[in-house]
């Protein structure tokens, strides 16, 4: 009851959000479960660098202290600045939906939905089975009632390229028009020269962040990293789809290191007293890092086509799940055609290839493939907005 409660306060609210005033000078970002992530921090952060008027809202009051200790400005959202520069901002960046913020307020805002990930999957409107078809697909009222944010359209989208762009615009049922073909805020950290990277270490990375920096820095071997897409119907990927000691001892001998990134949503294995192999939180930030691993080890995620604007790096599929998994989540495109690296479909597979050692990218499919979802002339969200 306290939950239909509040959703039905926020549908009577947010009439009244049309009738604020709104300045497009006014910048207002969020993410989602009230975090401190994704395009729209790094959006923010060079905005902010340039003496733009931006302002991070959130729930959680920790996150609105950790940026204020940056330097940055951020506003409890539930506050009477923090609901005030909601409704006066006239820009509105987020990383999904109004929800980043708060879907209340969102009415009269331009909302710039920057995304977080160009891919393969079909994502919202286009989504036909699995368990979010009854949000999408089938649009059972108490779906609709509860994410109402999932049906407020967003007025501008960042869809990448031609290629992502009608997929896009189905997705959000919005005109292609309504598409900025620009490169993701997030990605210039992979792209930018060493000094620009360790100038935004230095100001922006927290605890963990650098302690995993320096242990990549000590490993002599390949360095790893394991990103596995969200699963549905499977919050255990990292115990039931990897034998992580078996790794373990494989990558000790080489003295190189596996990094275990989890989706918020994933269950990370218990720590043991492992040689070679780190978990990094959910919360924290691995786009920074990156750039100083080998190899990527992902499945069906969009990560992999961030990762492929690194030239020089290697790419390993894991697919073990291949079948169940589109069973829940069917591709918008075809898997083959539009993926790249060697592929496993087995925990021996993955494991003779870790004892081998990754094989690098070609060069003329990775920047294919790159050029492909990001377009040959990669724009700037700034080029369209006049930021």
């Amino acid at each position: 009851m306290i939950r239909f409660a509040a959703y039905l306060a926020s549908y009577l609210a947010y009439p009244f959000s049309f009738l604020v005033p709104r300045s497009r000078k006014m910048l207002a970002f969020g993410a989602p479960r009230g975090g401190y992530e994704g395009n729209a921090k790094y959006l923010f952060i060079r905005l902010s660098e340039e003496g733009r008027d931006a302002v991070w809202l959130s729930p959680d009051k920790a996150c609105v202290r950790r940026i204020r200790q940056m330097g940055l400005r951020a506003e409890y959202l539930f506050s009477p600045k923090g609901l005030w520069r909601a409704l006066r901002s006239g820009l509105w960046f987020v990383n999904a939906y109004t929800s980043d913020i708060l879907w209340a307020l969102s009415g009269g805002a331009c909302v710039v939905n920057l995304w977080h990930g160009v891919g393969l999957k079909r994502t919202e409107f286009n989504i036909t089975s699995g368990p979010l078809a009854a949000r999408y697909a089938e649009r059972r009222p108490r779906e609709v009632f509860y994410h109402p944010e999932a049906f407020r359209r967003p007025d501008l989208l960042v869809s990448a390229s031609d290629f992502q762009t009608p997929m896009f615009a189905k997705a959000f049922r919005i005109p292609e028009n309504r598409c900025l073909k620009c490169s993701y805020p997030r990605n210039a950290i992979l792209t930018t020269g060493e000094d620009q990277r360790r100038k935004f270490l230095e100001f922006n990375c927290n605890d963990e962040e650098f302690a995993l920096l320096n242990r990549i820095r000590q490993a002599k071997g390949p360095v790893y990293i394991y990103m596995p897409t969200w699963r549905e119907s499977q919050r255990t990927v990292f115990t039931d789809g990897i034998d992580l000691d078996a790794i373990d001892n494989i990558l000790s001998k080489k003295d190189g290191l596996l990094i275990l990134k989890p989706h918020y949503n994933t269950r990370v294995p218990e720590a043991k007293a492992w040689r070679s192999v780190v978990s990094l939180g959910a919360d924290s930030d691995v786009y920074p890092l990156l750039p100083y691993t080998d190899c990527l080890i992902t499945d069906y995620s969009s990560i992999l086509y961030d990762y492929i604007l690194m030239p020089g790096k290697s790419v390993i599929l894991y697919l073990y799940d291949y079948s169940d998994y589109v069973r829940d989540r069917d591709f918008y495109f075809p898997f083959e055609e539009n993926t790249i690296g060697q592929k496993a479909y087995t925990r021996e597979q993955l494991e003779e290839i870790l004892s081998k050692g990754p094989e690098p990218l070609d060069e003329k499919e990775r920047t294919a493939l790159a050029d492909k979802f990001w377009g040959k002339e990669r724009h700037d969200i700034s080029d369209y907005l006049h930021l």
